[in-house]
């Protein structure tokens, strides 16, 4: 069999199952670290729960996959988590969710791995979004868990310092109310609402525009240019007010 033949009877099956997003349909993608927690609280020993050293690693992570050359216009990391929202006409990779998870996991992967010195990994899913409603749903969905992660997050690396086991901690926390665990924070010196904003609604990345000044050689004169960057949000708002915030980014 000819090399031309062969190749085109096996890329049939190495395509066969590839799935593209419809035009006008809205794409996320949601990274997840692969075994973060006994990474960054066993084998590198970051303060738990929240260490400001990781979050800027996760920031960097993410940072890079909107300059990576696919058009992402936000940004969302929480915990061990990267929320991605691809412009509305983005056509990289035609669209394959097959690709695209597999860049993204790979690309966030190399990232956070040469930050940290040691071998990180990250899944990849696709979201296909028909409207912005569900956009912000979205959205909404993890910026709000980032807010419960937090509560227990906090309520268990206490009870963990206090030298329970983490099994005894977990089961310590089962069935408490929200109410419950912010009395068992304050008796631990913690007021939950007094926390970082970024550990309770993670922080979203956007680009802006900014001027520039530069130098025309060859008129001798100073001029302005508009230039693009990404701003880094640790004081995103909550519930409707985040919505908004979310609609305007799409619109």
């Amino acid at each position: 069999m000819k090399f031309d033949e062969l190749d085109t009877r096996m890329r049939v099956f190495e395509t066969a199952h590839d799935h593209c997003v419809l035009p006008g349909i809205y794409i996320v993608a949601r990274l997840d670290g692969r075994s973060f927690t006994r990474l960054t609280k066993e084998v590198h020993k970051f303060e738990a729960p929240f260490d400001e050293k990781v979050r800027d690693m996760m920031l960097a992570t993410v940072e890079h996959l909107m300059n990576c050359g696919i058009d992402i216009i936000y940004g969302y990391t929480e915990s061990d988590e990267i929320s991605l929202l691809f412009a509305y006409d983005e056509v990289s990779f035609g669209r394959k969710t097959r690709k695209l998870n597999s860049v993204l996991a790979g690309e966030a992967s190399a990232r956070f791995s040469l930050l940290l010195g040691d071998i990180a990994c990250f899944d990849c899913r696709i979201s296909q979004l028909p409207n912005i409603t569900e956009v912000v749903n979205y959205f909404r969905w993890r910026n709000e868990d980032a807010h419960r992660n937090a509560l227990n997050a906090h309520c268990y690396w206490c009870l963990r310092r206090d030298g329970k086991s983490a099994r005894l901690a977990t089961s310590m926390m089962d069935g408490l109310s929200v109410a419950d665990k912010n009395e068992l924070l304050f008796q631990h010196g913690i007021n939950f609402n007094n926390l970082p904003n970024w550990q309770k609604r993670g922080v979203g990345l956007y680009w802006e525009e900014y001027q520039k000044e530069g130098y025309n050689p060859k008129t001798g004169e100073t001029v302005t240019a508009t230039r693009r960057r990404i701003k880094r949000d640790l004081e995103l708002p909550m519930r409707d007010e985040y919505s908004n915030f979310i609609q305007k980014l799409t619109s």
